[in-house]
Parts: C-alpha cells; structure tokens; sequence
C-alpha cells in the first residue's frame, strides 16, 4: 500500500505544515503503509494555459514536473494533501497543480483512492482551506476522510493536539483503504456530477477526443 504526501509551503522546514505531514506519515507507517513525500514547491509545476491537449491526448503536454507528480499519486492507494492557508486559500505552488488537474477531474481518476488534508492557520479559517483541499480529491472522483487544522494563535498545546491528531488520520487513512471504506454521500454526489458532466463531453465531443472515449469505456455515456 502507497500513501503520497502532498506538501506545498514555500517555507520547507520550518513549516509547520510539516509537522502534521511528518506526524499524519509516521502513523500511515505504523500501519504497514509504505509512504513518500513530494514537496511541490520545490519544483517547476508551470501554470495550466487551457490548451485542452489533456482532454484531446489524455496528459498534459506541457514540460515540466507536473506529469511526473500526478503518476505518483495515480500509482498510490492514499493521497494526503498539506497547505498552510494563504489569504483564505491554499498556497499558489499548491493551487497550479489543482489548476492542472482538468483531466483528473473530467476522468474521475481518483476513483478508489482515499485521503485528507492538513493546514495550518495563523489566525482562523483552516476548515475553509480543508474543504478546498477535500473537494479537489472529492472532484476527482476520491473519497475523503476528513482533515486537521490547527490554528497557531491558540497557542503550542494546539499544535501538539494537531500533530497527534494528524497521526491518528494517517493511521485512520490505512484502515480505511484496507476496508474499502463506503462514503455513500461522496459516491452519490460523484455519481450525480457524472450525470451533468456528460452533456458538456456530448457538446465538445468533436475535440474532447480523450475524454469521450474513456467515458465510453467507463460506461458513463
């Protein structure tokens, strides 16, 4: 079992972001998972320029490390997604790989996989900066298990409290790949988001070549 870490604060180190992700990790590991960290501010991930060769050719063409990032998280069973929040939002370096993830989406690549999300938070606002994080593995057709916010102005006891907490989901995330946890509602809504998508693939099916033919494959239309 792979469990792929996702870290994004520009701070490295002295994130402590990183210390739920080290913390959710070491409980994933205690659990029999085998883990690997990617810090995607550290590489050149450009900004998507909506040339929709991903929904013509089934990958992104454009040279850099993006296509590398997206097949190690593909290739894992878990996904855990980290952002300190920035202005009520995940960090930029987190954002452009969301934005580069339109054949994610309209593929539903994530189906069977499970994860969460970490933040950190100077002064409020980190369940706004998990749901954002939660959505995009929701949008991609994953199942969430929840998150772990911690904000910093409550003090050092809330960041121990987080930093355990966070341990405990990366065990949680294990079990429920292991069990094939059901997450009825997720399914539902993914099921009903399929349901509308189709008509967009029906209107752009003259160029959206890729994503028509793997729905066809799928049995989706």
């Amino acid at each position: 079992m792979k469990i792929v870490g996702i870290l994004s604060s520009p701070r490295g180190k002295k994130s402590n972001t990183l210390k739920l992700m080290d913390a959710a990790l070491d409980g994933a590991v205690e659990t029999g998972a085998e883990v690997e960290v990617i810090d995607v501010a550290k590489l050149n991930i450009k900004f998507c320029i909506a040339c929709d060769a991903c929904h013509k050719k089934g990958e992104c063409t454009i040279k850099d490390d993006f296509n590398s990032v997206m097949g190690k998280i593909l290739a894992a069973d878990g996904i855990i997604l980290s952002s300190p929040n920035y202005i009520t939002n995940v960090t930029a370096q987190l954002k452009v790989l969301f934005d580069r993830s339109p054949l994610m989406v309209h593929e539903q690549l994530f189906e069977g996989k499970y994860g969460f999300s970490l933040t950190t938070a100077g002064s409020g606002e980190a369940d706004f900066v998990l749901d954002l994080m939660n959505n995009y593995t929701k949008a991609c057709g994953g199942n969430t298990i929840g998150g772990v916010g911690c904000v910093m102005s409550q003090g050092p006891s809330a960041l121990e409290a987080a930093i355990e907490k966070s341990r405990e989901m990366g065990k949680d995330l294990v079990k429920a790949i292991k069990e094939k946890r059901q997450y009825p509602e997720q399914e539902a809504a993914n099921k009903a988001w399929r349901e509308r998508f189709k008509y967009n693939l029906l209107a752009n099916k003259d160029h959206w070549t890729h994503n028509c033919d793997y729905w066809i494959e799928k049995g989706w239309m």
